[in-house]
């Protein structure tokens, strides 16, 4: 299926990966935009309209196949109150897809997040057939959106995401680019919990596999790479992609907790050391494959960061 997409949010940082992406598979891509922007490299066309109200969404899904819904107010806004994220997360998806329904798109796919299932840490593994419980007004706003999806009528793929890296990454991500590229050696190297990731390039095949999956869907499927990480090692995938040594102590975590504790870091610390690791089971079922390792993709965007410095 190479169809005509609209594709919401291309001017963010998954977005502008998925509009190249999916028109170097052959994807006509129609994006929708908030306001009146340039148009962005290879689009087949634009049009401009509020989400939140959404009065030209019969024009702007005439003749689309399938919606790609990336955009929304991030989980970075952490400061954003409740509503914020109910109004852009939950009721903009809402409008869309109804609006989706009625100019009978044959599928519909939401940018949903992992923290629609589950809070920042997770013991185990998680997959996608444990409990939906998420933690804050982001997971809350997603996992509505996801229900609002499934009283449209529609076939509908909810992705859930784990944390996503890629050139022009932001928030934890780039903060720990930032880490890995600092001079000095880092007292990590003893913590042992495992983190999922995601490479921009592994969430666009994602996508491409579930536009393509003969249907119906209609599931939030968990959209991970395969091989969870510990923190030393994707320190030491990114110091490799840099042409350096990991440069780890391994100092004991609980002495990293009492530091932390003591200058009120604890939510710092309970970032970096808990783990949280989700299977992809439903995609991988679907013929999903990821795009490569998350260590070669974390040395990759080292070595990007480096270029452009």
């Amino acid at each position: 299926m190479t169809g005509l997409i609209a594709l919401t949010g291309a001017t963010g940082f998954i977005g502008r990966h998925l509009l190249a992406d999916l028109t170097a598979r052959g994807y006509r891509v129609r994006v929708l935009l908030r306001r009146p922007t340039a148009l962005p490299e290879g689009a087949a066309s634009a049009v401009v309209g509020d989400l939140t109200r959404p009065i030209n969404m019969a024009a702007a899904l005439a003749g689309v196949d399938a919606v790609v819904h990336s955009a929304g107010l991030a989980h970075a806004m952490s400061g954003a109150p409740e509503d914020d994220y109910r109004t852009l997360n939950t009721e903009a998806t809402r409008k869309l897809a109804e609006a989706a329904a009625r100019a009978k798109v044959r599928r519909f796919v939401f940018l949903s997040s992992i923290r629609a299932q589950v809070g920042p840490s997770a013991p185990g593994s998680v997959g996608e057939g444990d409990p939906a419980v998420p933690t804050d007004a982001y997971g809350r706003s997603k996992l509505e959106a996801e229900r609002a999806l499934a009283e449209t009528g529609l076939d509908w793929v909810a992705l859930r995401p784990v944390l996503v890296y890629g050139a022009g990454v932001k928030g934890n991500m780039a903060a720990l680019l930032r880490l890995a590229r600092g001079p000095y050696p880092l007292p990590l190297g003893g913590l042992a919990a495992r983190r999922s990731l995601i490479s921009l390039e592994s969430l666009s095949g994602a996508v491409d596999t579930v536009l393509r999956a003969p249907g119906p869907v209609r599931a939030a499927l968990i959209a991970a790479d395969p091989d969870p990480l510990r923190l030393p090692e994707m320190i030491a995938a990114l110091r490799a992609g840099l042409g350096r040594g990991p440069g780890l102590v391994p100092v004991p975590a609980s002495l990293l907790r009492l530091a932390c504790r003591m200058t009120g870091r604890d939510e710092q610390f309970a970032r970096i050391a808990e783990g949280l690791v989700a299977r992809a089971d439903g995609l991988a079922a679907l013929g999903w494959r990821p795009a490569g390792s998350t260590r070669d993709g974390l040395a990759r965007l080292a070595r990007l960061a480096r270029a452009g410095g």
